[in-house]
């Protein structure tokens, strides 16, 4: 699992940044980390209307980007799904 974690991590500061801070996602940069590194899951938001959506759903302070804390969310959302666990 650590190497699952550090992965995670390692992506997340690969896309953040590069639009701004570099501890965020903006909109840009979750699409672009949604299209290459979660393609199966993408497909579902292929509208920019269904990013902004998506996004705005895990927003949590509503300031357009996204923390690691507020990311981590879509992906334990992703995991439960995975391995078959109710929300």
């Amino acid at each position: 699992m650590e190497a699952a974690i550090c992965t995670l991590v390692t992506q997340f500061k690969a896309f953040a940044g590069k639009d701004g801070s570099a501890s965020t996602l903006s909109k840009d940069e979750f699409e672009k980390l949604l299209a290459s590194q979660l393609p199966n899951y993408a497909k579902n938001y292929s509208s920019p209307a269904a990013v902004e959506q998506l996004m705005g759903s895990l927003d949590e302070n509503n300031d357009g980007e996204l923390t690691f804390s507020e990311f981590w969310q879509l992906l334990g959302k992703l995991a439960s799904q995975q391995g078959g666990f109710g929300q």
